[in-house]
């Protein structure tokens, strides 16, 4: 019990006593990794399944399906273990809120009263928290007065907890992708030619560029990527757009435009494969957003792709941009998050001023589900 508390004292003051940000060292670890700290008692428990089908739960729309976040179990033993935990950029620590544990100490000694009371009574279980041993650090404490309770609330409530993480990452993913830089001169030529923009990474080129649409090519011999973009004015009604118009729309588009090396050869989707739409909102713009495969008519040939149909009201413009890539021989699922981050810098309002692009930040935008 000494050794309990003796841990217990020591793992509550860095969150009584936490330095300004600005000097806080970097937290480590991968993007699309989450350490979950939990007590190896209960790794067979309805809560640690709940999460691996929340935060872990496979996404099919790829060749190869891969989890959405990669999780990493570890309890805790010794002061060494939560120095080690605290570094990590992504961190869950969960314990029911009376559990005698390490863990379950831990999360007690951090918990305010108040807090503790408003989980015993079943009014709050989640707590996300910004930064605060490291910086760009997200951690969430999960807590209620069971097991069986805390996985029901989890399961009943992947969207809203997926998404305090998700917007962490694409802001990640955001620095990610133009680390090394953009292309502000094609960026601004495409607002002057079009009306819309949107940030161009560093190596991606133009490709086809006609009546209402334009491509882009990132070309690696193992690592082809593309995007694409279609628009068309004087769109007044949306009501016909749902899954199926948007998928007979975009293969008549990729028949037309995204052909491979055969005279008879066109990207088009794979129905055989699972395709997911939903509704979201980017940039206030009425969005939807579909993720399925490609393959190759006439070749062997197949990849992962998103696309977004986003309808500016403002000025009856409907959208479509498109990212698909053919990578066989690395893992997908970074890719499309990186896109996710990319379509956020798009941009068509009357208001926008490309002279400050692309300092704008998308973030500051709403992205809602």
């Amino acid at each position: 019990m000494r050794y309990a508390s003796f841990l217990l004292i020591l793992f509550s003051l860095p969150f009584l006593y936490s330095c300004d940000n600005d000097y806080k060292p970097a937290a480590r670890g991968a993007n699309s990794e989450i350490l979950v700290v939990m007590d190896t008692t209960q790794w067979n428990s309805a809560t640690y399944v709940a999460l691996q089908e929340t935060f872990g739960n496979m996404i099919l729309t790829m060749p190869r399906p891969q989890p959405r976040f990669d999780l990493r179990f570890t309890g805790i033993r010794t002061n060494r273990d939560f120095e080690n935990i605290k570094r990590h950029k992504n961190v869950i620590i969960v314990a029911t809120i009376d559990e005698e544990t390490i863990v379950g100490q831990l999360m007690r000694g951090i918990l305010s009263e108040d807090i503790k009371e408003r989980i015993r009574s079943g009014q709050n279980f989640a707590f996300p928290l910004r930064d605060r041993w490291y910086r760009d650090q997200w951690v969430l404490f999960l807590s209620e007065n069971s097991d069986e309770e805390l996985a029901s609330r989890i399961i009943n409530a992947e969207q809203r907890l997926v998404s305090s993480l998700e917007q962490v990452e694409l802001q990640r993913w955001t620095s990610e992708v133009y680390r090394r830089g953009d292309q502000p001169e094609v960026s601004a030529q495409l607002w002057d030619n079009y009306g819309w923009t949107m940030r161009v990474q560093h190596d991606y080129n133009i490709g086809a560029d006609t009546v209402g649409f334009v491509s882009m090519r990132r070309y690696l011999p193992d690592n082809d990527r593309w995007i694409w973009i279609s628009w068309k004015d004087d769109v007044r009604n949306i009501d016909h757009i749902d899954e199926q118009w948007i998928n007979a729309r975009r293969d008549s588009l990729l028949k037309r435009h995204i052909r491979g090396s055969r005279d008879d050869s066109h990207v088009m989707t794979d129905y055989r494969r699972p395709i997911q739409t939903r509704n979201t909102t980017i940039n206030n713009k009425y969005t939807w957003e579909t993720q399925g495969i490609w393959r190759m008519h006439g070749d062997a040939m197949a990849g992962p792709f998103i696309n977004y149909t986003m309808y500016d009201e403002d000025l009856n413009r409907l959208y479509m941009v498109e990212y698909a890539q053919f990578s066989p021989r690395f893992p997908q699922r970074d890719f499309l998050y990186q896109f996710k981050s990319m379509i956020r810098t798009f941009r068509s309002d009357s208001t926008f001023d490309i002279n400050t692009y692309p300092d704008f930040d998308p973030f500051t935008q709403v992205i809602s589900d």
